[in-house]
């Protein structure tokens, strides 16, 4: 097997769904191909892709991707991605939003449960284990009574809008971090308290 990554940013697709906050982790990857300079192209295995060099040259290869699917689908181009570029799986890092986790603070682990995720579900199916990395994009917990469901699936408030930004780019560094200097190292900066 080879030394590459594979980077996979959830989301549903198509531009109604775009600002949604289920979306956060196809903004990072959009993100990550912002700063490589790069603009992801059409795969076969369901998925728009690139490859980068994580932090420039010559930083490890990373093949950064959005899955073409629903979210609750998203298991399948994981897979093919992964079979295509033959990443194994500890060198598949999923960026998701994480209801769990207050707005603007991101967290890193691997493994674990979905945590009524669908699209770490469908990708727990498909690889048919839960032992890859994640990137958790909090966006909090819905207000009041609101369904989580309806909630996911609305787009950022416009006080949580200007955050966003800076949301993306502490995820980006994550992701960066996590592939140059591995989960341990990469935890205790990402999770280190902010002055």
């Amino acid at each position: 097997m080879s030394d590459t990554w594979l980077v996979i940013g959830l989301g549903n697709p198509g531009p109604q769904y775009a600002g949604n906050r289920h979306n956060v982790g196809a903004m990072v990857v959009d993100e990550l191909a912002a700063r490589a300079g790069v603009t992801l192209r059409t795969h076969k295995a369901g998925a728009s892709a690139e490859s980068i060099r994580v932090g420039g040259v010559p930083g490890p290869r990373a093949i950064i991707a959005v899955p073409h699917s629903f979210m609750n689908l998203s298991g399948g181009p994981t897979k093919a991605l992964a079979s295509f570029f033959s990443v194994d799986l500890d060198h598949v890092v999923v960026i998701h939003d994480e209801l769990d986790i207050p707005f603007g603070e991101v967290r890193l682990k691997r493994g674990g449960g979905e945590g009524g995720h669908n699209g770490l579900r469908s990708i727990s199916s498909s690889v048919a284990s839960k032992d890859y990395q994640r990137v958790r994009v909090g966006i909090g917990r819905p207000p009041g009574r609101t369904d989580a469901a309806s909630f996911v699936l609305k787009d950022f408030s416009t006080p949580e809008r200007k955050e966003l930004p800076f949301l993306l780019d502490a995820a980006a560094d994550a992701v960066e971090l996590l592939i140059t200097r591995g989960l341990t190292e990469a935890q205790q900066v990402v999770h280190a308290p902010k002055p």
